[in-house]
């Protein structure tokens, strides 16, 4: 029982220290609401569905990272090469996908906000004539 004891030691004061130091920070810090601070249902659905591209595309990074590892450490074997230059191939095509996906959704989640094709998905941002500012009225 004493030797697990100082085998937690270092455990323990590794607890200790970051909750001396991190928490007083984390408590100063006020955390952003992901979903951002517009509660409309087309904002919320824009904004997971960018997310779950972003996270896709950093796996399709990883993807492409990892073929290209294969493809260094193959030592002259031929199946290896070959299975990383797909692996690049693929990500590679994978990463167009995921670009072009998120141009159209990002075209169409702003068609639907109605912004007017500006590129801002937030009506009333990002160029949108707003009533009463500079506005001529005719």
């Amino acid at each position: 029982m004493a030797k697990l004891s100082k085998k937690l030691y270092p455990y323990l004061l590794l607890v200790l220290l970051f909750g001396l130091f991190a928490l007083p920070l984390l408590a100063a810090t006020e955390l952003p609401n992901p979903l951002g601070n517009n509660f409309d249902p087309r904002q919320i659905v824009a904004n997971v569905i960018k997310a779950m591209l972003g996270i896709v595309g950093s796996i399709a990074l990883a993807i492409f990272i990892f073929g290209g590892f294969n493809w260094i450490t193959a030592a002259g074997n031929d199946e290896k090469i070959k299975k990383g230059k797909d692996m690049i191939m693929w990500a590679t095509f994978g990463l167009a996908v995921i670009f072009m996906s998120y141009a159209i959704v990002t075209f169409v989640i702003g068609a639907v906000a109605g912004s007017g094709g500006n590129g801002s998905a937030i009506p009333g941002q990002g160029g949108a004539a707003i009533p009463g500012q500079g506005d001529s009225g005719i």
